[in-house]
C-alpha cells in the first residue's frame, strides 16, 4: 500500500501571486531575513516582491539551467552570512533546486566544493533549517511542491539528487502571470515535461489512487491545451499552471522512471533541454510499459492516442512546431556513443523505479528509436 502526503500549501490560478506577504506572515509574523532568489532581474518588476518596507532582504540572482555542484557552492558562499530565515525561490527548476538545496546547507560550514558534493551523495545529514517559498515561473517542473533537488556534477559526470521529505516547500504559487513572455521553444518543452512527470506517476512502481487520479488530470490539461497554446491562446497558456501543477503533485510522491532516467545523459553530455529529451523518450516507453500498466487505456485516453507509436509521433510534431530537434541525430549525438549514454541512463531510484526492469541493451533500443 502506497500513501499519498504533500504538506505545501499550493496557491494557484491569476492573482494567487498577491498572497506573497500574507504567506510570508504567516509562516511567521517575527521572520526580517528573507532571500529572494530570482532567475531573472525583470522578476523584480512585480511589486510583490518589492518587500525591503517589511523585511531585511538579499537579492541572489541565478540564471544557469541545471545547477552544477560548483554554482551551488558560489551562492551559499555569497549567502550564508546573511542567514536568512526563508527563501523564495522564484524561477523554473533550476532556480528551485538551488534554493531547496540552500534551505539544507545552512547551519553546515562548507569551506569547499568537494565537501558540499561529498555530503550530497552521503544522504544523511540533510535536514533543512531554513524554509522555502516556491514561486514558478515555467509550466512544466513542477518543482514547487517537489522535496527533492537535482544538482549536476560535470566534473564527475554525475547527477546527484538531494531528498529530505521535511524540505518540502511551505508554500507554492502558481500564478499564471509569471509565465508571460516564456519563449515558445520553452513553453512547449516545459509542458511536454509536465505531460512527462503525469505519466511516469500513472506508471511508476511507487503510483497510489491520489496520484494517478492527478496524473491523469495534468495529462488531459496539457495534452488538451498544447496546440492551442502553440497557436498563441492565452487560456491554453494559463491552463498549462495549473496542468504542471497537479503534475507536480502526482510524482511528488512517485518519483519519475525511465523517461527521466535515460534522459539524463543526454541532458549532460549533449545539451537537449530536459523538457525535450524527456518528452522524445514518451513514446518508446510507453511501448514498453503499457502491457504491464493498470488500465492502459485510461492513459491513452488522456494522453489522446491509441498507443506508444502515436504518442512518439505526437510529441514528434509538437517539438518541430515549436523550433526544436525531435530526433538524437537532429540534436547533434553521435550513434557511436548511444552505448554509453544507455549505459549512464540506468539512474538510481529512477530506472529501478520503472514497471518493467531495465537494463543497457533495452536502453540502447530505445535511444536508437528515437535517432
Amino acid at each position: 500500500m502506497n500513501v499519498f502526503y504533500n504538506p505545501v500549501r499550493t496557491y494557484a490560478g491569476e492573482g494567487s501571486l498577491s498572497q506573497l506577504k500574507n504567506i510570508l506572515h504567516e509562516m511567521n509574523p517575527a521572520l526580517r531575513r528573507v532571500l529572494l532568489l530570482v532567475w531573472n532581474e525583470s522578476v523584480m518588476e512585480h511589486d510583490v516582491f518589492h518587500l525591503t518596507d517589511t523585511y531585511e532582504v538579499c537579492e541572489e540572482v541565478f540564471t544557469a539551467s541545471n545547477p552544477t555542484v560548483a554554482q551551488l557552492f558560489k551562492v551559499y558562499q555569497r549567502t550564508k552570512q546573511f542567514s536568512p530565515e526563508v527563501v523564495i525561490a522564484v524561477g523554473g527548476g533550476s532556480t528551485m533546486d538551488v534554493g531547496k538545496s540552500l534551505c539544507c546547507m545552512y547551519g553546515n560550514d562548507f569551506v569547499d566544493e568537494d565537501e558540499v558534493r561529498n555530503w550530497i551523495k552521503a544522504k544523511d545529514d540533510t535536514k533543512p533549517t531554513v524554509k522555502w517559498i516556491g514561486v514558478a515561473t515555467t509550466a512544466g517542473t513542477g518543482s514547487e511542491v517537489t522535496c527533492w533537488a537535482t544538482i549536476w556534477d560535470p566534473e564527475k559526470n554525475a547527477k546527484l539528487s538531494m531528498e529530505n521529505h521535511a524540505n518540502y516547500a511551505y508554500a507554492a504559487i502558481a500564478d499564471p502571470c509569471m509565465t508571460k513572455g516564456m519563449p515558445l521553444k520553452l513553453a512547449v518543452s516545459s509542458a511536454l515535461d509536465a505531460c512527462a512527470h503525469a505519466v511516469e506517476s500513472y506508471w511508476a512502481n511507487h503510483t497510489n489512487a491520489v496520484s494517478r487520479g492527478l496524473a491523469l488530470q495534468a495529462i488531459r490539461i496539457v495534452m488538451r491545451n498544447i496546440d492551442e497554446m502553440l497557436n498563441g491562446n492565452e487560456e491554453a497558456r494559463q491552463a498549462m499552471s495549473v496542468g504542471s501543477l497537479m503534475a507536480g503533485l502526482a510524482f511528488s510522491n512517485t518519483k519519475t522512471t525511465a523517461c527521466h532516467s535515460i534522459s539524463y545523459p543526454l541532458t549532460m553530455h549533449y545539451g537537449i533541454p530536459h523538457g525535450a529529451a524527456v518528452s522524445m523518450l514518451m513514446g518508446p516507453v510507453m511501448k514498453m510499459n503499457s502491457a504491464v500498466t493498470e488500465d492502459v487505456e485510461d492513459l491513452y485516453d488522456a494522453l489522446g492516442v491509441k498507443d506508444g507509436d502515436e504518442l512518439g509521433t505526437k510529441i514528434k510534431g509538437l517539438l518541430e512546431r515549436s523550433g526544436q530537434p525531435s530526433t538524437l541525430s537532429a540534436w547533434g549525438v553521435k550513434k557511436e556513443d548511444l552505448g554509453d549514454l544507455a549505459s549512464a541512463g540506468m539512474t538510481k531510484g529512477r530506472a529501478d523505479n520503472n514497471p518493467v526492469e531495465l537494463n543497457s541493451e533495452m536502453i540502447k533500443t530505445i535511444l536508437e528509436n528515437i535517432y
